[in-house]
């Protein structure tokens, strides 16, 4: 790994010389404890890693976003370990998402998260049946974008259904892409949605 004053970088792939430049990471821990005056019978912790990463295709469209497909793999390998180590107890939910910067497009962003990032996040985890929810938008600095999360195993668990909301003040710039992964080690703190559809 290179360090730098402005960024760090990391080889993509062995047989290239393509590099992820990562200008900021940050992992962010939440304990939920109460809703409205009514406590829960433990915290529940929800934990987002993200990275910010150069979009090497800012500007211009490209057929082949492969690059993308490996950046977003590099990001789970790098953050997933350390944001598993914020939970109290096991992972049970997960989710993803990406903001693109404004001169980026949003399939720039599913790149990220899509074909690549599953593995390694399943990986920290402990295993994963169900699909990882997802989100993908465009903004500029600071917007925010909620966060889906769902059981890892069970899709049908409505207990575990549940968003986090997250923003960074300075990120995307607009040749930017925030790749975030979110985890959680319980689902909502009262729920009372039933166990299935009616």
């Amino acid at each position: 790994m290179l360090v730098g004053l402005q960024f760090f970088s990391l080889r993509l792939n062995k047989h290239r010389a393509t590099m992820l430049h990562i200008r900021k990471t940050a992992i962010l821990r939440e304990d939920v404890t109460a809703e409205i005056t009514k406590v829960g019978e433990r915290p529940i912790v929800r934990v987002v890693g993200l990275a910010v990463i150069e979009n090497p295709f800012a500007g211009r469209f490209v057929e082949d976003l492969t690059e993308l497909f490996e950046a977003g793999k590099a990001v789970g390998e790098l953050l997933m370990p350390d944001v598993v180590r914020q939970l109290s107890q096991s992972p049970i939910s997960y989710g993803k998402a990406a903001i693109v910067g404004t001169h980026g497009e949003f399939e720039h962003g599913g790149a990220c998260i899509h074909p690549m990032l599953g593995k390694p996040m399943r990986s920290a985890v402990g295993g994963g049946k169900n699909v990882i929810p997802s989100n993908v938008k465009v903004g500029a600095c600071g917007v925010s974008i909620d966060v889906p999360l769902a059981h890892k195993d069970d899709p049908w668990s409505f207990d575990h259904f549940d968003t986090m909301t997250v923003a960074i003040a300075d990120a995307p710039r607009p040749n930017e892409i925030m790749i975030i992964m979110a985890i959680a080690d319980g689902g909502r703190l009262h729920p009372r949605c039933g166990d299935g559809p009616r």
